[in-house]
C-alpha cells in the first residue's frame, strides 16, 4: 500500500509530504483546490507521460516519489528478474522531471524505463477516474473482468500459444498459395530462364579459362618471339649458355687430378648446366606448342561474349553466380511442380492447429461462462443495496472468430427497471447508475486481485444521500480486506465514512497560489463535513449533524 507521498515543485505545489495509511481513506476539497494535481503527481509515478509544463514555475526540476509497503503482496518476482533490489516494506518508486523537458524514473534508486516503471505501477495502483467509466462500453474491458473472475490465466495462455501456432501456420498458407500462384503465373518465364543456362553448360572456373586461353592467343606472335630469343640465348651451339656451361665443366674436369681445389666447382657448374638444359627444353617444348588458330580464337571469344551476356541478363558477376541462379530457378520450377503436394501437408498442419486452439478455447470459454454467473450474482447482490431494487445485470458470452483472446465476445446488460429491456449497459444506465455499476466490479475485482491501493476520483459523481453512503460502506468494506482504499469525494455522506480524512486546499501567497493537503484531527473532521454540508457559512445544524454522521468512525 501507499505510506508516503512526496511531491516538490510540480505544478502549483511547492513541497508536499504527506503520509497515508491502510483502510478506506477519503480526500475533501473544493473544486478546484488541487485534487487532480496530486492526482497527475501520483499517475507519473504510474509511467505517464510527462509534460515540462508541469514543472513549477520559476523552478527547474520536480521530483515526486512514493513509498510502498508490499510485504504482504507477493511481489518480489518482477523485482528479481528485472534485477531491482527488493524491499518488502519499503519500496521506493521517483520520477524526476526537468524544465528542459527531460524526464528520469527509479525504482528502489535504479534508473529504469518508463514501460518498466508502468508494469509495476499497474501492480500497485488502480485510480479510478470518472473518464474510465467509459470503459464499460468498450468489449475487451467487459471480457477482462470476466477474466480476472474466472481465475483463467493459465488456460489463456495455453490457448494463445495454440493460437499463435494456428495463427502462423495460417500466415505461411496463405504466402505459399501466393507464392505458388505468381509461380504458376511466370512458370513459362521461369522454365526459359531455366533452360537458357541450363543450356550453355556453364561449369565453375570456366570463365577464367577462356579468358586466359583468349589473351594467350591474342598475343601469340608476342609470345612466340620471346621463347625464340630465350631458347636461343639458352641452347646456341656458339654462344648459348647451356653449351657454354658444358665446356666450362669438362675444363675443369680436365684438371680436377692435378687441382683438385676445381672438383666442387666443376660439381655446381654441372649441376647448373643440368638445370638450365631442363629449362632449354621446355622452352623449346613451350615454342613448338605456341600456334595463332584464328578459328579457335573466334570460338573462344564467342563463348565468353555468351557467358558475359548471360551475366549482364541475370545481373550475376561470376559463372558461380550464374549456376547458383540456375539451381533457384530449378527450386522454384520443383516446388510448382510439387506445389499441390506442399500446400495439401501445410492445409493439414493448419487444420490440426486450428483444431488444438479450438479446443483450449472451448475450455477458456467454459470457464468464462461459468465466472459469468458468478458476476450476475454478485453484481445483483451489490446493485440492489445502492438503490436499484429492481436492477437485472446480465452477462451474454457469444461465440465469434478466434482471435487472440479466445472465441468469446462479452457484453454487459443492464436494466434498473423491470420494465425496460436488457441492453448494453454503456446505452441505458444514467451517469450515477453507472458509477454504481463501475464500483461494484471494482469491488468484486479486487476481491479477485491482489492490487495494494484503489483511488476513486469522485466515483459518486450522480448520486447522493442513501445511496452515497451505502457506495462509502462498499469501499470502507474494501479497504477492510489488506487494501488501501482513497475516495475524493465531494459528498459528505462518504467523506464522513473514511477512517483517515485527508483535505486539499489553495493558498494565497505573494509567491503566488499554491496547493497544500493536510491530514484533519476529529475537531477538523467535523468541521469540514459540515461546511460540506452547508458551504462557506458552517451553522450550528450543520455542525450537529456532521457529528451524526461521524458517530460510527473511529478518528484516527
Amino acid at each position: 500500500m501507499l505510506r508516503q507521498l512526496y511531491i516538490k515543485n510540480f505544478a502549483l505545489i511547492d513541497e508536499l509530504d504527506m503520509e497515508f495509511r491502510s483502510g478506506f481513506s477519503v480526500m475533501t476539497g473544493e473544486t478546484g483546490a488541487g485534487k487532480s494535481i496530486i492526482l497527475g503527481a501520483i499517475g507519473l509515478l504510474l509511467g505517464q507521460r510527462a509534460d515540462s509544463k508541469t514543472v513549477k514555475m520559476g523552478t527547474d526540476r520536480c521530483v515526486i516519489e512514493a513509498h510502498f509497503d508490499l510485504s504482504r503482496y507477493g511481489m518480489q518476482d518482477f523485482f528479481a528478474q528485472n534485477d531491482i533490489d527488493f524491499d518488502a516494506e519499503d519500496t521506493i518508486i521517483r520520477r524526476e522531471l526537468t524544465s528542459a523537458g527531460k524526464s528520469r524514473a527509479f525504482i528502489n534508486d535504479t534508473p529504469v524505463a518508463l514501460t518498466m516503471l508502468k508494469e509495476l505501477g499497474e501492480q500497485l495502483v488502480d485510480v479510478h477516474s470518472q473518464h474510465q467509466n467509459l470503459l464499460l462500453s468498450k468489449q475487451d474491458f467487459q471480457l477482462s473482468v470476466v477474466d480476472v473472475i474466472a481465475q483463467d490465466a493459465k488456460e489463456l495462455d495455453d490457448y494463445q500459444q495454440a493460437y499463435t501456432r494456428y495463427h502462423d501456420l495460417n500466415k505461411e498458407e496463405v504466402r505459399v498459395r501466393e507464392e505458388i500462384e505468381q509461380g504458376r503465373q511466370a512458370v513459362d518465364f521461369l522454365q526459359f530462364q531455366y533452360d537458357e543456362l541450363s543450356n550453355a553448360k556453364l561449369h565453375d572456373g570456366e570463365q577464367e579459362e577462356l579468358e586466359q586461353r583468349s589473351e594467350t592467343m591474342t598475343h601469340s606472335e608476342d609470345i612466340k618471339t620471346a621463347l625464340y630469343e630465350a631458347e636461343n640465348a639458352l641452347s646456341d651451339d656458339e654462344r648459348g649458355v647451356v653449351s657454354n656451361l658444358k665446356k666450362s665443366a669438362s675444363a675443369l674436369q680436365g684438371i680436377e687430378r692435378v687441382y683438385p681445389e676445381v672438383a666442387e666447382l666443376a660439381e655446381r657448374i654441372s649441376s647448373c648446366y643440368i638445370e638450365l638444359k631442363d629449362v632449354a627444353d621446355e622452352v623449346n617444348g613451350k615454342l613448338d606448342g605456341v600456334d595463332f588458330n584464328p578459328a579457335e580464337l573466334d570460338a573462344v571469344n564467342a563463348r565468353l561474349d555468351k557467358i558475359y551476356d548471360l551475366q549482364k541478363k541475370y545481373k550475376a558477376d561470376t559463372v558461380g553466380a550464374l549456376l547458383a541462379i540456375q539451381q533457384e530457378l530449378g527450386r522454384k520450377l520443383s516446388n510448382i511442380e510439387n506445389s499441390d503436394e506442399a500446400l495439401a501437408a501445410l492445409e493439414r498442419q493448419v487444420a490440426q492447429a486450428k483444431q488444438q486452439a479450438q479446443a483450449k478455447a472451448d475450455v477458456l470459454t467454459k470457464k468464462r461462462q461459468q465466472a459469468a454467473a458468478v458476476i450476475q450474482q454478485q453484481m445483483q447482490s451489490r446493485l440492489v443495496p445502492l438503490g436499484m431494487p429492481h436492477v437485472r445485470f446480465q452477462i451474454v458470452i457469444s461465440p465469434s472468430e478466434l482471435g487472440r483472446t479466445g472465441q468469446d465476445s462479452v457484453a454487459f446488460l443492464f436494466s434498473a427497471n423491470t420494465s425496460t429491456p436488457l441492453q448494453p449497459v454503456a446505452q441505458v444506465a444514467s451517469g450515477g447508475e453507472i458509477a454504481r455499476v463501475m464500483l461494484s466490479l471494482k469491488a468484486m475485482i479486487s476481491g479477485a486481485v491482489k492490487l495494494p491501493t484503489i483511488i476513486f476520483d469522485e466515483i459518486d459523481t450522480g448520486v447522493s444521500g442513501k445511496i452515497a453512503e451505502q457506495m462509502a460502506q462498499m469501499m470502507a468494506e474494501m479497504g477492510r480486506n489488506d487494501r488501501q482504499v482513497i475516495s475524493i469525494t465531494h459528498l459528505p455522506q462518504i467523506a464522513a465514512l473514511g477512517t483517515t480524512h485527508y483535505k486539499v486546499y489553495k493558498d494565497e501567497t505573494p509567491q503566488g497560489t499554491t496547493t497544500h493537503m493536510q491530514l484533519l484531527t476529529a475537531d477538523e473532521r467535523v468541521h469540514e463535513i459540515a461546511q460540506m454540508l452547508s458551504g462557506s457559512d458552517v451553522t450550528a445544524a450543520a455542525i450537529q449533524h456532521a457529528k451524526e454522521l461521524l458517530r460510527p468512525v473511529v478518528t484516527k
